[in-house]
C-alpha cells in the first residue's frame, strides 16, 4: 500500500469510528482500556487514573478478570503478552509448566487430562504479572491488587453469558469427584448462578489479600503453595510444593515480524501462533486488495481455504520456542510457503473438501488490550484452558485449577509438545501490535484457540482493505476454518448468495448464530494518528467494555 494510501485508509477508518452507549466501543483523550468484562476495564482504568502506566493498567485489568471471567481466566492459568514500551517491543511468554510427577503412562483417559486434579500445570499467572510490576510497571503491588480484591469481596453480577456457560458445563463439573468447582460456581441445589445474581467470592478475596500482602512468592513457596499441596494430595493431583517452588520463568522473547499492504506487524513468537497470523498476511498480500475489500463471494471462499491452509501448516510445523529465531531465511521461507498455497487456493484444487485434522481441543482465553498517553502499549491474554479450566477448585483458596494437560500432544515422543515433565503446553495465542512508522497504531488480540487468528485476520482485514472503522470490522460477520473440514459462519448475517455459493462450492457449512460466542473476541484499542486520542472496542460477542481517562 503506498502511503498516500495508507493516510488516506487511516483517516477513513478513524473517522469514521463513532461510540456506542453500551460501551462496546469508547473514545477517549489519554489513555484507553479494553477488555472482557465491564469491571475489568474499569480497574484498567482506576490505574490509568491513578498516574499509572499501561502495564499497570493491563496488570490490574489482567486480576480483575481472574475474579469476574472465571470461564476465560485465573490465577490458577497461565499469561502472555506483547508490550511497547519506552520505544522497544518486546514479547513475555509465561508458560506455565509440567509437574514434574505427570506422565502420560498416568494420563491414559482423555478425561483425566480435561476434568479434575491431574489436568493442572503449574500456575504462571501470578508469576507474568509480578515481572510486569516489577519490570515495566509505575505503581506498587497492592495497588493493582485492590480492585479485584474488592470485587471478589463485594461480588459482581453473573452475566446472561455465563449463565449459559455454567449451564453448558454443569455435567463436566459434576463429573469432579471432590466437587470443589460445584461449591464455588453452583448454588446449593447445584445448579448455576443466574444471569443478575450477586456472585461473592470471600475466598478468594482472603487469597487475593494475602498475595498483595506478601508477594506472589506466598504463592509459590509460602503458605498457599502449601495448602495447594495438600489438595493436591488428597484429590490424586500431580502438583506439588517442589514444582511451585521452581516458580514459572517469564522469558522475554523477540516479537516475530511482518507486514501487511503497508503496515508493520508485530505478533507473539512461539509458542504462541504469531507465525501462523503472519501467513495468512501474507498469502492475503499475494491477492488484490480489491478482492477483499469488496467482499465478495469468492473472496469467502479463498478465505476459508487461506484459513485452513494456515491451520494446516501451523499443526504439521511445531516451533521449538527456544531455536525459532535460528532459522535461517525464516521470512524467506515463510513467503515461498505462501505462494506455493495461494497457487494452489487460486486453482480450487485443495481445501474445499480436505481431510480432517486430527481433533485438538478446543481451548477459551481471555484478551485484554491497553495503550497510555505516552503511547506504552500491553496485549495481554491469560487463560485456564478449556472453560472453567479443569473444573477442580483449591480448596479454601477459591480459585479454579487449569487444565493445560490437554493442551499437549500425546504419542509423539518428537514432538517438541508431547507431554513430558517441565514441558509446556502449546496454545494459539497471539497478542498483536500493528504499527505505522514505527508506532503502535492497534493492538488487539482475542480468546478462541484456533478462532484467534482467523478472527484477528478478519478484523484487521475489514481494518486495512475495507477501511472499516475497529468498531464497523469486530462487528462484520466471521468465518472459520474448522479442524474436521465443516465452515463456521454466522449465517444469518451473511448475503445468502455467499451462502449459496459455499454451498455449490462443496464446503461443509456450520451454522453459528449472530455474533457467536464460538468465533473468538476482539479487544482492541487504537490510537489515533489522523487526530488525537484512542479508540477502544470490546467484542459485542462477550461481555467487555472499553473505557478510557
Amino acid at each position: 500500500m503506498s502511503s498516500d494510501l495508507t493516510a488516506k485508509n487511516m483517516l477513513q477508518v478513524e473517522d469514521s469510528f463513532c461510540t456506542s452507549a453500551d460501551n462496546k466501543c469508547s473514545e477517549a483523550n489519554k489513555g484507553m482500556v479494553a477488555t472482557a468484562f465491564p469491571e475489568a476495564t474499569k480497574a484498567g482504568v482506576e490505574m490509568l487514573e491513578k498516574g499509572g502506566n499501561a502495564v499497570d493498567a493491563a496488570c490490574a485489568s489482567a486480576l480483575a478478570l481472574c475474579v469476574c471471567e472465571p470461564q476465560g481466566s485465573g490465577i490458577g492459568g497461565q499469561t502472555v503478552a506483547i508490550l511497547h514500551i519506552d520505544g522497544r517491543t518486546v514479547a513475555i511468554d509465561g508458560s506455565s509448566h509440567v509437574p514434574s510427577l505427570a506422565h502420560s503412562s498416568k494420563l491414559k483417559s482423555k478425561s483425566s487430562r480435561k476434568l479434575g486434579y491431574k489436568s493442572t500445570t503449574i500456575p504462571s499467572t501470578l508469576a507474568v504479572l509480578a515481572y510486569l510490576n516489577k519490570r515495566y510497571g509505575k505503581l506498587d503491588w497492592k495497588t493493582i491488587f485492590q480492585p479485584s480484591i474488592n470485587i471478589a469481596e463485594n461480588g459482581y453480577l453473573i452475566s446472561k453469558l455465563q449463565e449459559f456457560i455454567l449451564k453448558r458445563e454443569r455435567k463436566n463439573f459434576l463429573n469432579v469427584q471432590s466437587l470443589s468447582g460445584v461449591r464455588y460456581f453452583f448454588n446449593n441445589f447445584n445448579d448455576p448462578y443466574k444471569a443478575g445474581d450477586l456472585f461473592v467470592q470471600k475466598e478468594l478475596a482472603e487469597t487475593l489479600s494475602i498475595i498483595a500482602r506478601d508477594g506472589h512468592e506466598t504463592f509459590y513457596r509460602g503458605e498457599i503453595a502449601e495448602k495447594i499441596d495438600a489438595d493436591m494430595r488428597k484429590n490424586n493431583g500431580f502438583l506439588r510444593k517442589e514444582d511451585m517452588a521452581l516458580i514459572p520463568e517469564v522469558i522475554e522473547r523477540k516479537p516475530i515480524e511482518g507486514s501487511y499492504r503497508g503496515y508493520r506487524i508485530s505478533a507473539f513468537p512461539p509458542p504462541g501462533s504469531g507465525e501462523t497470523l503472519l501467513l495468512i498476511f501474507k498469502m492475503m498480500d499475494l491477492l488484490p486488495r480489491e478482492l477483499f475489500a469488496d467482499a465478495s463471494t469468492n473472496a469467502y471462499r479463498i478465505m476459508a481455504d487461506i484459513l485452513y491452509a494456515a491451520f494446516t501448516e501451523y499443526r504439521k510445523n511445531p516451533r521449538n520456542p527456544n531455536t525459532f529465531h535460528q532459522i535461517i531465511d525464516r521470512d524467506k521461507a515463510l513467503q515461498e510457503l505462501a505462494e506455493e498455497l495461494v497457487d494452489v487456493i487460486q486453482k480450487g484444487e485443495r481445501f474445499a473438501n480436505q481431510e480432517p485434522l486430527a481433533k485438538q481441543g478446543k481451548g477459551e482465553t481471555t484478551h485484554l488490550s491497553v495503550m497510555d498517553a505516552d503511547g506504552n502499549t500491553v496485549g495481554l491474554t491469560q487463560s485456564l484452558n478449556l472453560v472453567y479450566g479443569s473444573k477442580a477448585a483449591a480448596e479454601g483458596l477459591g480459585f479454579l485449577y487449569n487444565n493445560y494437560i490437554e493442551a499437549f500432544r500425546y504419542g509423539h515422543p518428537d514432538h517438541y509438545y508431547n507431554l513430558r515433565p517441565g514441558g509446556i503446553p502449546w496454545p494459539c495465542a497471539s497478542p498483536s501490535i500493528v504499527f505505522h512508522e514505527n508506532e503502535p497504531w492497534i493492538v488487539l488480540g482475542s480468546p478462541g484457540s484456533q478462532r484467534i487468528f482467523s478472527s484477528m485476520a478478519q478484523f484487521l482485514s475489514g481494518v486495512i482493505d475495507q477501511g472499516l472503522s475497529i468498531k464497523d470490522a469486530m462487528m462484520k460477520p466471521r468465518i472459520h476454518s474448522e479442524e474436521n473440514g465443516d465452515l463456521s459462519l454466522e449465517a444469518e448475517q451473511f448475503d445468502p448468495e455467499i451462502i449459496n455459493f459455499l454451498n455449490q462450492k462443496g464446503y461443509r457449512l456450520k451454522i453459528r448464530e449472530p455474533l457467536s460466542f464460538h468465533m473468538g473476541a476482539i479487544q482492541a484499542v487504537l490510537m489515533r494518528k489522523t487526530g488525537d486520542g484512542f479508540q477502544g472496542v470490546a467484542d459485542s460477542r462477550r461481555d467487555g467494555i472499553a473505557l478510557g481517562i
